[in-house]
């Protein structure tokens, strides 16, 4: 208890002191001077250019910074093999659930206004959550069997992933009931695997909480993404719907065939979505997504745009599940997503809104950073002690691709052998 009550105190100086624009000098030039640092920016586009190289990986956008300042901005291969068209910082991702920080942002802006409390039931916002039920098994005839659960789950619940909601990509019970369910109106239409606050399960949770912050609002999620977070910050190209000239930038996905190859898929054709969640689905840049994270990194401001108090920035920062273990996930189809387990051995948790690392990562991020990322293999993660936030964009699939992770750990212990050198 005295460790994280330390590390939650050092961090709301940190981030109280970088919301009044007012962060150490020293840390912030060593970052600063990375950029104009020739040699440590040709280290590390030589070390990506490599890496992808050796790795396979079409293309990639990696880019990193300080709360002030971009210290790095990369970008090698190719947007599609098939058209040889070449990747550019400006590129168009599809960065699916790395919006869920968007949505955790627009959540924790509504608890700050008393919009939203995060330990009320959910359902007193949106009643037809009060009839989730707890999946506990199937019976003889494959029949889900289902109960009440114990207790309502709350927004916190939401934002830690430990409400119950589990998907059915990295859970086979959830994906039989599926099966059973289907077209079966007389059953709910996802059920809870577990009873609030007892486990940590990645699924819907951001999803319903998108719900609530429409109903709390009285925006649709994409409008107040608009409004509230992408408008502030001037995230142009971050949105459900991206237009023509948006999709010429925009990056083929390429799925992994089990020789190892690539094939590129044909883009997706365009048609303007009128219902969103704030679990997947949106389209950003890495420019855009680096200046959410430089946001958090700075207490929650950015260019005049505020967009949280640096002791919400804190708040979300912190471990909300005590012991729980996070983020490790077993795959039920492997075309899809990998096994997952990002930092093997390492103590990892949730706060409202990304997985926390409790140890330090080798030559990288140190601990108590923060992460998360994307079905498409795009991931980004924040580092309160270093002063420094990444992010990083490729299209490829299966998730947790192990050729694409390689070339994002090369990209981390590149940017932290620069700072080192700074």
């Amino acid at each position: 208890m005295t460790t994280e009550f330390s590390r939650r105190e050092a961090l709301l100086r940190t981030v109280a002191i970088a919301g009044s624009s007012m962060m150490p000098v020293a840390p912030v030039a060593s970052l600063a001077a990375i950029s104009r640092n020739q040699s440590a920016v040709g280290d590390i586009d030589a070390g990506l250019k490599a890496s992808i190289s050796a790795s396979g990986v079409p293309g990639v956008v990696a880019m990193a910074a300080s709360a002030q300042s971009v210290i790095y901005e990369g970008s090698f291969g190719l947007r599609d093999r098939g058209a040889g068209t070449k990747m550019s910082n400006d590129t168009i991702f599809r960065i699916a659930s790395m919006v869920k920080l968007l949505t955790s942002v627009a959540a924790m802006q509504l608890v700050e206004q008393g919009k939203l409390d995060l330990d009320a039931p959910a359902e007193t916002v949106d009643p037809t959550l009060a009839s989730a039920q707890v999946l506990t098994g199937f019976d003889a005839k494959g029949v889900p069997q289902l109960r009440k659960p114990k207790k309502p789950f709350t927004l916190r619940n939401l934002l830690t992933h430990t409400s119950g909601f589990s998907y059915p990509l990295w859970d086979a019970e959830v994906l039989r009931y599926f099966k059973c369910a289907h077209g079966n109106k007389t059953l709910p239409r996802r059920p809870l695997v577990f009873d609030p606050d007892t486990r940590w399960a990645y699924g819907g949770s951001l999803d319903t909480a998108s719900r609530l912050v429409e109903i709390a609002s009285g925006r649709s999620i994409d409008r107040y993404f608009r409004e509230h977070i992408t408008g502030p910050l001037g995230m142009k190209d971050t949105d459900f719907n991206i237009t023509e000239q948006q999709q010429a930038r925009e990056a083929n996905l390429h799925t992994r065939k089990a020789d190892g190859t690539l094939v590129s898929q044909p883009k997706e054709k365009l048609v303007v979505a009128t219902s969103f969640s704030g679990g997947g689905g949106i389209y950003s840049t890495a420019p855009d997504y680096l200046k959410l994270l430089q946001a958090l990194l700075n207490g929650g401001r950015l260019n005049g745009g505020d967009i949280l108090k640096p002791k919400t920035v804190a708040l979300m920062s912190e471990n909300q599940i005590g012991d729980i273990q996070a983020g490790i996930m077993k795959t039920t189809n492997p075309a899809l997503s990998n096994d997952v387990d990002f930092f093997p051995g390492n103590r990892l948790r949730w706060g409202l809104g990304h997985m926390i690392n409790l140890d330090p990562v080798a030559d990288g991020r140190r601990a108590g950073s923060l992460t998360w990322a994307g079905l498409y293999n795009t991931y980004y993660w924040i580092d309160p002690t270093a002063g420094v936030a990444g992010v990083i964009m490729m299209q490829i699939l299966p998730f947790a691709d192990h050729r694409a992770l390689a070339v994002y750990r090369h990209f981390e212990r590149g940017i932290y052998r620069a700072i080192r050198q700074a």
